[in-house]
């Protein structure tokens, strides 16, 4: 497949948007007109650039409000395009996008739009140049790529095709089967972008909240699969508006961008092999179409199995003193030291928390490494790095665990490690040698962590997570917090053994002091026998105000004595059709705190009902 991306998805000027197009790796690019006429270079200086980079120039867009105008406008718009067809020469460029009109069409008439088009297509023939013309979502007139593709028939000329967008279709809910209908001569350019599901007017929703494949709600490996079936070979091309990532950093946002179109082309490839024996209309075809192939060849990645189980956390702090106080006071146990890093292990039955000193210098305590049982590490790593993954490596000497390592998008290092059938890790031995270890009496394993996105990179996240680790996202939710909502998505595995929650903080206001941290969870099998435990050894809870609770019995009507033991041991409580939790929070060191849970039958959530309170106390403790 070849990969292409619009120059207005990216920060920074033109030739910054090039270069970071080539370290990323596309194929090509598609020149929006503003970055050229803001750009000190020439034309042949754009040109020479590309060819110096090993980018192809694939597109020059957008021409807009051409067809169904009067005489005299059509005259204008000839002319314009005219001298946009020169400079294409200049480029070294052949194709121009050319979007239904929005503004200026004042004739509803097919038999006139088509006459017009032809004389446009006539005078791209005069310069060697083809126009894909492109139905906007909210076209005047044509905004179906359907109507698009039946003026495009009408003309029958051979320099006039059409653009598929994924957005203009998708948005419009436009069924995406009928595309296999189309010839695909006639298709000249196809450009793909995702987004969340909103209800707002469709221009607004795509200058704005356009996200890269993966990033969104929308079905891009269907719309995908459809195109290949109907035979196009050309570039598959990112086109996205979205004002965060005209904000952030131009090489991040274009290895982000590639790892998009990695993704769908894996999962577009993943598509067309679920669907083989599906016709357009939705009925099984033949035997022969579970052995066709097509003429867009779709690359795979190294398959892998969604992760076991958390492997262990990292904390990394400069002063260690108050995270092993906190440790031990919920009945972590201390393994020892690294016998040859400078790192701690505490352990409370299957959950592992690593304490790093390394490095460390002033550093407040902050979650820093997460592991994760795969069935194969090597596998696993392999695919994160096909997918633009940094790699992070530790310095292991002989006898010691070799683990895969790769950086996400926040700078956690993501450890993959070899997982075992009851849990353990071969890891540990290297601890604590010679030490008596005594063992917590409670069972206790990682149930979540929580992690904190710089709002610049939240999407990359979700991207990263479910392609690289096979998470699954789920609907994301927005909760009310005294700095403002902050949005909390969560990615899990299918058994909810890796449940990882990305939340997108309030922006910090000038220097004022972080309002927001992140948690590692940890579920017991009897939470209050736990936290009984954990104050019997002067464990700081954040501290409930009594008005939860005179809410929590409003709400659930709980036995007199069970709500007395929540308040008297500062519990939290949620309830739903699939069962009960329980939980508690430790108070902050650094930025980073602790939550035990108790799941009774098939809770799976958050305790979402609860966070509004947690931020609100946490805030209130921060400002005091």
């Amino acid at each position: 497949m070849r990969t292409g991306i619009a120059t207005v998805c990216l920060s920074g000027t033109l030739k910054e948007k090039m270069q970071a197009c080539a370290i990323a790796g596309f194929d090509g690019i598609e020149i929006f007109e503003q970055d050229l006429v803001t750009s000190p270079l020439s034309p042949e200086d754009v040109r020479k650039m590309a060819a110096d980079l090993g980018l192809g120039l694939d597109l020059y867009q957008p021409f807009r409000d051409f067809d169904g105008v009067t005489p005299d406008l059509l005259k204008a718009n000839l002319r314009r395009a005219e001298a946009k067809f020169k400079l294409m020469s200049r480029l070294g460029m052949d194709t121009i996008l050319v979007c239904s009109n929005v503004a200026t069409a004042t004739i509803d008439d097919d038999g006139v739009r088509a006459e017009q088009l032809a004389q446009l297509a006539g005078l791209a023939g005069d310069h060697g140049v083809k126009v894909a013309y492109e139905a906007l979502a909210w076209g005047k007139y044509v905004n179906d790529y359907e109507h698009a593709y039946r003026l495009v028939e009408m003309v029958d000329h051979p320099n006039l095709g059409t653009c598929l967008d994924s957005f203009h279709i998708l948005s419009r809910d436009w069924d995406t089967a009928p595309i296999e209908q189309i010839n695909p001569e006639k298709i000249f350019f196809v450009q793909v972008a995702d987004a969340p599901k909103l209800s707002m007017d469709v221009l607004s929703w795509s200058r704005h909240y356009r996200v890269f494949p993966g990033e969104g709600q929308f079905e891009l490996a269907k719309f995908m699969g459809h195109v290949v079936r109907a035979g196009y070979t050309g570039p598959v091309s990112l086109e996205v508006f979205n004002d965060v990532f005209r904000q952030s950093d131009v090489e991040r946002t274009a290895v982000d961008a590639m790892r998009s179109l990695i993704w769908l082309e894996e999962q577009s490839a993943k598509w067309l092999g679920d669907n083989a024996g599906t016709g357009t209309d939705g009925a099984a075809a033949g035997g022969a179409a579970h052995r066709r192939r097509y003429p867009m060849e779709l690359a795979t990645l190294p398959k892998v199995n969604e992760p076991a189980g958390f492997n262990f956390a990292e904390v990394k702090a400069d002063d260690t003193a108050q995270l092993e106080r906190l440790l031990g006071q919920l009945g972590f146990g201390f393994e020892g030291r690294h016998r040859t890093k400078d790192v701690q292990l505490w352990t409370m039955g299957q959950a592992r928390v690593i304490i790093n000193e390394q490095a460390a210098s002033h550093a407040e305590p902050s979650i820093a490494a997460l592991g994760f049982d795969v069935d194969s590490p090597v596998i696993a790593s392999a695919r994160a790095q096909q997918l633009k993954a940094p790699v992070v490596a530790r310095k292991v000497q002989a006898d010691e665990e070799v683990f895969q390592g790769i950086s996400a998008p926040d700078s956690t290092e993501i450890f993959l490690c070899q997982g075992s059938p009851d849990g353990t890790a071969a890891w540990t031995h290297e601890f604590g040698e010679g030490l008596e270890h005594a063992r917590s009496a409670l069972n206790a394993v990682i149930d979540h962590v929580n992690r904190a996105q710089p709002w610049q990179h939240f999407d990359e996240a979700v991207l990263f997570y479910t392609s690289a680790l096979a998470l699954e996202p789920q609907p994301f939710a927005e909760v009310p917090s005294p700095s403002g909502l902050v949005r909390s998505q969560v990615m899990e595995t299918a058994d909810g053994a890796v449940r990882l929650v990305l939340n997108l903080a309030p922006v910090q206001q000038g220097h004022a002091p972080k309002t927001y941290q992140e948690h590692i969870a940890f579920a017991v099998d009897d939470l209050v026998a736990a936290a009984r435990a954990a104050r019997s050894r002067g464990l700081d809870f954040l501290e409930i105000p009594a008005n939860y609770y005179e809410d929590l019995d409003a709400r659930f009507d709980l036995a007199p004595g069970f709500l007395a033991t929540l308040r008297e041991l500062n519990l939290l409580y949620d309830r739903d059709a699939d069962g009960e939790f329980l939980h508690f929070y430790t108070a902050t060191v650094g930025s980073v705190f602790f939550e035990m849970v108790e799941r009774r039958g098939g809770y799976s959530g958050y305790g979402a009902p609860n966070a509004p309170v947690r931020h609100a106390v946490q805030y209130d403790s921060l400002h005091r």
